[in-house]
């Protein structure tokens, strides 16, 4: 596994989500719910949008294309017409820095 820095916490509200770009990854959602933060991938399963442009609603997040839902700290798509889980990562917070595990 590999440790890749993101941002300081601090830029990150409750509630929020922000994409973040990965040099030679696809990009990735990243969510402050409640001062615990989650990474998914940040494009929808059902289609070609960013879940970043998306809305936070209590642990789901909204995709801005067709309403679809997923559930932030597991992936899981939890409303039609989305139905395959996102790609989760853990995140890890260093010194109020966020960080994502991937794979090597």
């Amino acid at each position: 596994m590999v440790l890749i820095e993101l941002f300081p916490i601090a830029e990150l509200g409750p509630d929020e989500v922000r994409q973040v770009e990965l040099d030679g990854r696809p990009d990735v959602a990243v969510y402050n719910l409640d001062g615990e933060f989650f990474a998914t991938e940040d494009v929808c399963t059902h289609g070609e949008a960013s879940l970043a442009e998306g809305d936070v609603e209590g642990d789901e997040i909204i995709c801005p294309f067709h309403l679809g839902r997923f559930d932030i700290r597991t992936g899981e798509a939890s409303m039609a017409p989305c139905a395959v889980a996102l790609k989760t990562y853990p995140v890890r917070i260093d010194n109020d820095v966020a960080f994502i595990e991937v794979e090597d």
